[in-house]
């Protein structure tokens, strides 16, 4: 996942382990996540359906000022959470690792790095004044990792730990929980054409932009879905449904989350500063902001009606990944086949490039949408989304200590960083023009979202 080298066949399968041959040795790394985010969602269900009383509790990183810091943060209870939550990610993390044959005694104190950063970073963004202005724990757990990358020669053993893909793969898989379809249908028709117009528009026009700044087609792929989509969780999805190089990855999920930071402080004020409707703002940040997260906060400057139109537009955008894989890997293969002159694409080849953890995040989705009664899905979704969000947290970490400042301008001499920052451009305006069409009353009735 993490050697620093453009070899593209180990994207997808974690390395076998030197002499051994056994089955588990050639697991994916998308397997993995689906098994460890499928246990941890099966575990936390099994256990809420069977004992009725159960009440979870969650980490709280929450706090106002210095006493409250001490009071609830570090509070003995507090720590004791947070470690545990940390001992069982290692565990489960360090089986796969081990299988896959990385040496346990380097893993351990790699993870326990990471965690630390991760769990810093979401004290930091906990606080109430940070919180307010919607500067997501990611943010400070890209820029640590990117400090730490750039300013000191990290050791070996911490940077084979940065499983940046791996980590956030088994928190998507866990986030599928949260993508209800009944949330989705709540918008109705308006809702649902806007994700489908804005990432189709923004989708070609970034692929377009960057074939015009003379982008490879590996990196355009990548960014376009990271930019129509939702950020970088569809830029994992499209790497790895092209299998692409890991550096250009990293480039991407830098480049939108150092972007992300203004839209979250200047939308919002944009949308007060202009007298856009609420409802209309919030669809509007719902289909710009990369995570449902950068959504809710920066809607919450809004008002309470855009913050649940952002939400479910976001919601209907997190949808389509499933699709997105599809297609994205169906074209690629097509493409590729065509400039080589071999046979068109099976489904068989299609399905080899298809990635699995999409399946684990498209099942949880199902499953809690129709099959998980409406109590229990209340009941466990605190707990999961907190989990979930310790994934992403260490999987950010991993990215600012897998990417570089230099990259940034050094790979194709910066243009991947202009088409990027164009096609948010377009992003913003295109989906502002649509959030007004559908949402402000003007092509249909504007939703009943209260």
């Amino acid at each position: 996942m993490i050697e620093e080298n453009n070899d593209t066949s180990s994207k997808q399968t974690v390395a076998p382990v030197a002499g051994k041959g056994s089955a588990l040795s050639r697991v994916s790394e998308d397997i993995w996540a689906v098994a460890i985010g499928g246990l941890i969602i099966i575990v936390i269900l099994v256990v809420a359906l069977f004992i009725n009383d159960l009440r979870f509790t969650t980490p709280s990183y929450q706090w106002s000022g210095g006493n409250d810091l001490l009071a609830n943060v570090f509070a003995t209870k507090n720590i004791l959470l947070i470690g545990a939550i940390g001992f069982l990610y290692l565990v489960l993390t360090a089986v796969a690792s081990i299988v896959s044959g990385s040496s346990i005694k380097k893993y351990i104190p790699g993870f326990a790095v990471i965690f630390i950063i991760a769990i810093f970073s979401m004290i930091v963004a906990g606080n109430k004044s940070i919180s307010y202005y919607g500067i997501e724990y990611v943010v400070f757990a890209l820029l640590i990792g990117l400090l730490l990358s750039n300013l000191f020669r990290l050791p070996l053993w911490l940077k084979e730990t940065a499983r940046s893909e791996f980590f956030i793969k088994t928190g998507l898989v866990i986030l599928g929980t949260s993508i209800l379809f009944t949330d989705i249908v709540k918008a109705g028709i308006p809702g649902i054409l806007q994700s489908i117009l804005v990432v189709l528009a923004v989708w070609f026009f970034a692929l377009w932009l960057s074939r015009r700044l003379k982008v490879d087609d590996e990196f355009g792929v990548i960014l376009a879905s990271a930019v129509s989509i939702c950020g970088v969780s569809a830029a994992i999805v499209a790497s790895g449904a092209i299998k692409a190089d890991k550096k250009k990855l990293s480039y991407v999920t830098t480049l939108v989350l150092l972007v992300a930071i203004p839209m979250l402080v200047l939308l919002p004020w944009i949308i007060r500063k202009l007298g856009i409707p609420e409802i209309v703002g919030g669809a509007w940040l719902g289909g710009t902001l990369d995570t449902t997260a950068s959504v809710t906060a920066a809607a919450e400057l809004v008002g309470p009606a855009a913050t649940k139109a952002g939400v479910i537009v976001k919601f209907s955008q997190n949808v389509l990944i499933g699709v997105a894989a599809f297609f994205i890997a169906a074209w690629w293969l097509m493409r590729k086949t065509n400039s080589e002159n071999k046979e068109k694409p099976t489904l068989k080849m299609i399905w080899e490039r298809f990635p699995k953890f999409v399946l684990g995040f498209i099942a949880a989705s199902l499953v809690f949408s129709f099959l998980v009664p409406v109590d229990a899905g209340n009941k466990v979704s605190g707990i999961l989304n907190s989990l979930r969000t310790v994934w992403f947290a260490l999987a950010f970490v991993s990215i600012g200590i897998e990417a570089r400042f230099t990259d940034l301008f050094r790979m194709q001499g910066g243009r991947p960083a202009l088409a990027f920052i164009g096609a948010q451009l377009f992003n913003i305006l295109w989906t502002l023009l649509w959030a007004y069409l559908l949402f402000g009353g003007v092509l249909f009735p504007a939703p009943n979202i209260k």
